[in-house]
């Protein structure tokens, strides 16, 4: 019986875990986007030290970038990114509910381990970075690559994400130059961190006793404010993460962390362009013979070359994100 109540609630939150992306894919793909493109302020210099305009796309907004992608990309091209999005989110549910016996699901991105004591909540942690690594270079590569990728030929699509060298050597993914560092300090701040404090300032109540809880607005307004006031620490390791997980890692010398390789096995591949009309990209990137050399580096290049307001993309939607966190937390007290 307990077997298939395990089964049951996995189902059920398979069923909502699948109808969330389909309001969510879109509009994260068009954050994703947002963050990745590269905006600088001025002229730049080529390799070769000649000065070379700017001429990639210039878009400041979310709802810019979400029209921007319509326009170009179509409707499969605001999915893109869905089925890593999919299976990461399954894999963590999973886990949530096998190891850790929760009942609510679980997504890559911003993490909020169940309330499964102070070891389960490592455990969730690490096994969650363990995951979302990866799972947050394929899906960002995914949504910003030109190329159409196949729901359901895998193969295929990591040919064309990943280099030779991630795809002989798939623990390289894991030193990508800055990414893992940004992984665990948004992990520490959002898993621990956030978590102490809103313990301390909107506990749960005891199952079956919500009577040894009293509820204060004011710790409450506290604890929003706390979670408002991270937008300024959490935005910046969010845009710097995506600018870093799109780096492609070459183990040849003659090749850096972002450089094409020559691929053994060339793919056919079609752009999302040969059927719109529409000859343009949806986003620029950075010159691929200048790769960010790590989290430190990519921040002062980000806030050399694009201005320190390009840290802070969409920043309303992380803060969105951590006052509804806020608010959900404190739904149980208010039971």
């Amino acid at each position: 019986m307990a077997v298939l109540e395990a089964l049951f609630l996995l189902g059920v939150l398979a069923l909502s875990i699948a109808i969330s992306l389909i309001v969510t894919v879109p509009l994260t793909g068009a954050l994703v986007r947002l963050r990745a493109n590269y905006n600088p302020r001025g002229l730049q210099l080529d390799p070769e030290g000649n000065v070379e305009p700017h001429t990639g796309p210039v878009v400041t907004s979310f709802f810019g970038m979400l029209k921007r992608v319509k326009r170009i990309e179509g409707w499969s091209g605001l999915y893109k990114g869905m089925m890593p999005t999919l299976l990461a989110s399954a894999v963590l549910t999973a886990f949530a509910v096998i190891a850790l016996n929760s009942t609510s699901a679980s997504y890559h991105g911003r993490v909020n381990p169940p309330s499964a004591g102070p070891f389960g909540v490592l455990a969730y942690g690490l096994f969650s970075m363990l995951i979302s690594l990866p799972a947050t270079i394929i899906t960002y590569r995914s949504i910003t690559t030109p190329y159409k990728l196949p729901y359901f030929r895998p193969i295929y699509s990591l040919r064309i994400l990943l280099t030779p060298t991630e795809r002989r050597k798939p623990w390289i993914l894991y030193l990508t130059p800055g990414l893992l560092l940004s992984q665990i300090l948004h992990v520490v701040y959002t898993a621990f961190i956030l978590r102490a404090l809103r313990s301390f300032l909107v506990p749960l109540p005891s199952p079956g006793d919500a009577s040894d809880v009293h509820f204060s607005s004011i710790k409450f307004g506290i604890y929003v404010g706390i979670e408002i006031w991270s937008t300024a620490v959490l935005c910046p390791l969010e845009v710097l993460a995506t600018k870093l997980a799109i780096q492609r890692n070459h183990a040849a010398p003659e090749y850096n962390s972002v450089e094409q390789e020559v691929e053994e096995d060339a793919v056919m591949t079609e752009e999302y362009t040969e059927y719109s009309g529409v000859e343009e990209d949806v986003i620029g990137l950075r010159h691929e013979k200048d790769p960010y050399l790590g989290l430190v580096d990519c921040a002062k290049r980000v806030v050399d070359e694009e201005g320190w307001k390009a840290l802070y993309r969409a920043w309303w939607l992380t803060m969105l994100g951590g006052v509804l966190s806020a608010f959900a937390s404190a739904a149980p007290s208010l039971s």
